[in-house]
């Protein structure tokens, strides 16, 4: 069972966490199941930004994003090369180590 390593977010796990991950989820899905509360402001339907992270270790395991999940990153906040939008990204059988960015353009939060 892969792993992923959350790196330290002030706001969703200041400590950072390790969480296991089934081989066909998303990291979103993951993330979500094991109380990291990132946010999915489209429930994981591939039409916002809103779960972005960027994926440090183990990106080459991952599929490649399709054309729609690319134009989708094109306006996420802090893009880098190794960005992917976590309801798309599916966890393969390589450990990942991801970190979700400061800030999301997503203008109202359900979060309080």
């Amino acid at each position: 069972m892969p792993q992923i390593v959350v790196l330290p977010h002030e706001q969703l796990c200041p400590e950072g966490t390790v969480i296991e991950a089934d081989s066909g989820e998303t990291i979103c899905q993951a993330l979500l199941r094991n109380h990291v509360d990132i946010e999915h402001a489209c429930e994981m339907s591939c039409a916002c930004t809103t779960c972005h992270v960027v994926v440090r270790e183990g990106y080459e395991s991952l599929a490649e994003a399709d054309e729609l999940e690319d134009d989708y990153l094109d306006k996420a906040w802090g893009l880098e090369p190794d960005s992917r939008l976590s309801c798309q990204a599916i966890v393969d059988d390589e450990n990942l180590v991801v970190e979700i960015p400061r800030y999301t353009i997503n203008m109202v939060s359900e979060r309080h």
